[in-house]
This record gives structure tokens, C-alpha cells and sequence, in this order.
């Protein structure tokens, strides 16, 4: 029995993490376009672009580093994945930094 709520849980999450996905990425295009259309007038956007993908990237890696168990090269993907959110929260703070300089 407990193998099965692990592995109904495991699908909720990754469900989940799909619907988080689709938003974040949704959001990202349409903040995209709306930057490209007039980047004078919504630079400011820019930073909370690169927030989003941060976020998306924290999440990936959360989400590989609970179902990796002791698997090493997942547990390294895992790792790989905070380190790119890190890079993009510190390219979100340069920017927002920059721009609103």
C-alpha cells in the first residue's frame, strides 16, 4: 500500500509541475511579445522574465532532486538545474538593477 500513495503522489506533483510549466511559459511569451513591441517603453519587464525562468528552473530541480533516491547522476542533473536558477536569479538582479538605474 504505501508504494501506491508514493507513486499517486509522485504523479500529482508531476502533474502539478506540468501546470506550473504551461503558466510559467505562457507568461514568459506573453511578456516577450509585450517587450518586443515597444522595449523602451517595458524594459522593466525584462527582469521578471528572467525571474520566471529562475523559478521554473528551482522547480525542475527540486522536482528531480526528491525522485532521484540515491542515484548519483540524477541527484548531479538536480544540482546542474540549481545552479542555472542561481545564475538566472543573479542575471534577474543585474538587470533590475540596471534598468531601474
Amino acid at each position: 500500500m504505501y508504494g501506491q500513495e508514493k507513486r499517486r503522489n509522485s504523479r500529482s506533483t508531476a502533474l502539478f509541475l506540468d501546470w506550473v510549466h504551461i503558466v510559467i511559459g505562457v507568461c514568459v511569451v506573453a511578456l516577450a511579445v509585450v517587450i518586443f513591441l515597444n522595449p523602451e517603453k517595458n524594459q522593466w519587464l525584462l527582469p521578471a522574465v528572467f525571474c520566471l525562468a529562475a523559478a521554473m528552473n528551482l522547480l525542475n530541480g527540486l522536482h528531480r532532486y526528491r525522485q532521484s533516491g540515491r542515484d548519483k547522476r540524477k541527484k548531479a542533473a538536480a544540482a546542474a538545474q540549481f545552479v542555472i536558477a542561481v545564475l538566472l536569479a543573479a542575471v534577474t538582479v543585474i538587470s533590475a538593477i540596471s534598468i531601474w538605474r
